[in-house]
């Protein structure tokens, strides 16, 4: 990066403000951690769901001090399965109480827990069953609908909202045993274009995010992660791994007023990886 696009960076970091609420799904790490910081740091407050044991729950109590305490914003945090649909029917109602309606500008999507199986191994007991492909189809796609649904009818977007979902190179290529996110994905992707067109009368932006391959907890689950990791290295131009901070930065410009045109969209923020 040039003395000049440094020059830039710092004046927008400075300059640029939002407001209202991010609701944030899957917010103790990864790309949500990031976002969910760095909306924070530009003038959002913070609803966050996770899913964290004990031994992870530092994570999201860590974010949650830092929005609050570094950034002086607020924050909300849910430790619960942002893919039930009782806990997503609960966790609107409580927000609308304390927040009130017209308050969530930007809702993004980051849910990463599936099966991680193939669909023919050695034995039919070793492939994924029925169960474990339905339950990776709803974490990792099908709650991002139940979320819109429940937030639009109850008043809680905001004019010119944005909904963000995190998706993958992997809705279009496929590796050993990541079958059933690859179609979790490609349908996260579907779901995406289709709220873009249903919501677009109310001025609600949708877009998919696909990152290039980032270390992040989720990527470390992937048994080939090893090799996709060596893969990116070799063939990104800029010879670096795609940071959650590349993708925080992305999900700020994208949530101002500015981008109201860009909606149904996959857009990749992965300094040029899969140009080739």
């Amino acid at each position: 990066m040039s003395i000049r696009e440094e020059y830039i960076m710092e004046e927008l970091e400075v300059n640029l403000k939002l407001d209202g609420w991010a609701l944030i799904l899957g917010a103790s790490s990864g790309f949500g951690a990031a976002t969910a910081l760095k909306l924070a740091k530009h003038g959002m407050d913070i609803i966050g769901i996770h899913l964290d044991m004990k031994s992870t729950l530092q994570n999201a109590i860590n974010i949650k001090n830092e929005i609050e305490q570094t950034y002086k914003r607020k924050a909300i945090f849910f430790n619960t399965n942002a893919a039930d649909i009782n806990n997503i029917k609960n966790i609107v109602n409580k927000l609308k109480e304390e927040i009130g309606t017209n308050s969530i500008k930007v809702l993004l999507h980051s849910l990463a827990f599936g099966a991680l199986k193939p669909y023919i191994a050695n034995t039919l007991s070793d492939s994924v069953n029925k169960e474990q492909l339905e339950m990776t189809l709803n974490v990792m796609a099908n709650s991002l609908v139940y979320w819109v649904q429940e937030l639009f009818f109850n008043g809680m977007f905001k004019k010119h909202a944005r909904i963000f979902a995190m998706t993958s190179i992997g809705s279009s290529r496929n590796w050993k045993d990541y079958g059933p996110v690859s179609a979790a994905k490609a349908a996260l992707e579907a779901h995406i274009r289709q709220l873009a067109l249903e919501l677009a009368p109310y001025n609600i932006t949708a877009n998919a995010i696909c990152a290039g391959v980032t270390d992040t907890p989720a990527l470390r689950k992937i048994p080939s992660s090893n090799d996709m990791i060596e893969k990116a290295l070799k063939y990104n131009p800029h010879k670096r791994l795609t940071t959650p901070e590349d993708v925080a930065n992305a999900i700020l410009a994208l949530s101002t007023k500015l981008t109201y045109w860009i909606t149904g969209n996959t857009i990749y923020v992965d300094g040029g990886e899969f140009l080739t």
